[in-house]
């Protein structure tokens, strides 16, 4: 799905996945009632629909970075640092997330 009712747009290529089993997962994880995971280029979503999820443009921002960190190490390779970072400082030190929080506000 690629809803295009956002204030900030997605790049080409990049899919939404509505009620998501990866995303149900990483909300279970995080104990969250609503919850976007990026894959690739596919934001998983549970909790919430693309057209509530398009309507947070920080929460778009977000998880646009975390596209964009996958296209610059590849699939695997942004997948390893990730985790390395998150076994290593956890999720809310991550510099994946760090990055990604700051994006929120550009």
């Amino acid at each position: 799905m690629n809803p295009t009712s956002s204030k900030v747009p997605l790049p080409p290529g990049v899919l939404l996945k509505e009620n998501s089993w990866r995303a149900r997962w990483a909300a279970s994880y995080m104990r969250s009632s609503s919850v976007a995971i990026v894959f690739g280029q596919t934001i998983h979503l549970h909790g919430v629909s693309a057209v509530e999820f398009l309507e947070h443009p920080h929460w778009v921002r977000h998880e646009l970075t975390h596209v964009a960190q996958y296209k610059k190490y590849g699939y695997y390779g942004f997948l390893f640092r990730y985790l390395w970072h998150w076994m290593r400082r956890g999720y809310y030190n991550n510099p994946f997330e760090i990055a990604a929080r700051e994006a929120e506000h550009e």
